[in-house]
């Protein structure tokens, strides 16, 4: 396991924490709604959807955090200015939690910025996200609306190695790096999410992750359901519950890896992502308590698994 001699940012996010020493808190765990294709959706231009349907897969990830000890946020998909008031309307009445502000194309992020600002929500939302391809309208629209909190999508299509991901974060004497971009926005609470392409680059995810942490502290993850739910092999080969294994597996292996967050994909993966995932994470602190790592809750995935164990370690409140 890994400790840092960086120091390492925490932020408090809404009712949730992430960031710090792998081991201190448990992996932030996020879900997608109103995605392309999503069944609850029947008309995603003008957002209508099945609100009891949401509402269950909603309360049913909320049900599994509890459990599992790992805090759930939503992925909330807009794609449309018609369905930007209905849906955020409805995940801000359903749940107190933070949620990442995620539409297309970047006219409805703008579009849905002023809506934020309009309602009070940009102290919850996270923007989804700011990347070597956002302009300088949508920049300044963000910094506009106040939201403090952004994904920092760092990809670099001709360099896809950690080597290449590292300057679009740190800069060169060229172009700004995207940390110096989102400060100029007044996003002082960046997450920074290593761009996975595919199954195989989670590897390279995984890694680059560690190297963020390592160079700047801050919180970082991915989103591996970006390759994982393309991924058909599995299930054409040999079933539903291998697919399930293999994605839980290839995924929460960037939690053995240092993540502070990870983008699981359709909220439907939830039931088999939470519980992989706390595994993960009472794995990771009990081996990092060795270092001198704590848990910085009680409700941290190490006690509620595996309370025995957590028992014989001093949890640290904070």
């Amino acid at each position: 396991m890994f400790r840092f001699k960086t120091p390492q940012r925490i932020y408090k996010l809404g009712n949730i924490q992430i960031g710090g020493q792998p081991g201190e808190l448990p992996t932030v765990l996020v879900g997608s709604i109103f995605y392309q294709g999503h069944k609850i959706l029947k008309n995603s231009q003008k957002g209508i959807f099945d609100k009891d349907a949401a509402e269950t897969l909603i309360k049913n990830q909320e049900a599994l955090s509890d459990a599992t000890g790992n805090p759930a946020v939503l992925d909330v998909v807009i794609s449309s200015v018609g369905a930007i008031e209905k849906e955020l309307d409805f995940i801000s009445a359903v749940t107190d939690s933070p949620f990442l502000f995620d539409a297309w194309p970047p006219s409805v992020r703008i579009k849905g910025l002023e809506y934020l600002e309009q309602t009070g929500l940009n102290d919850r939302a996270i923007y989804n996200s700011i990347s070597p391809a956002t302009k300088e309208d949508e920049l300044k629209a963000l910094k506009e609306s106040k939201v403090k909190s952004a994904i920092l999508l760092t990809y670099n299509f001709k360099d896809p190695w950690v080597k290449g991901l590292m300057p679009v974060l740190r800069g060169n004497g060229r172009k700004l790096g995207l940390l110096s971009v989102a400060a100029k926005t007044g996003i002082d609470k960046p997450l920074v999410d290593t761009c996975v392409t595919s199954v195989p680059s989670i590897g390279i995810s995984a890694r680059a992750i560690r190297c963020v942490k390592a160079e700047f502290g801050v919180p970082s993850g991915c989103g591996a359901a970006n390759a994982t739910t393309r991924w058909k092999a599995p299930k054409k080969r040999w079933g539903e519950d291998v697919y399930k294994a293999c994605e839980a597996s290839s995924q929460t292996l960037t939690i053995a890896m240092c993540a502070d967050f990870l983008m699981y994909g359709p909220i439907e993966s939830s039931p088999w992502i939470f519980p992989a995932s706390a595994a993960v994470d009472a794995i990771v602190a009990t081996a990092a308590h060795e270092l001198g790592t704590r848990t910085r809750t009680e409700e941290h995935p190490l006690s509620k698994l595996f309370p025995e164990i957590s028992k014989k370690t001093h949890t640290q409140t904070g």
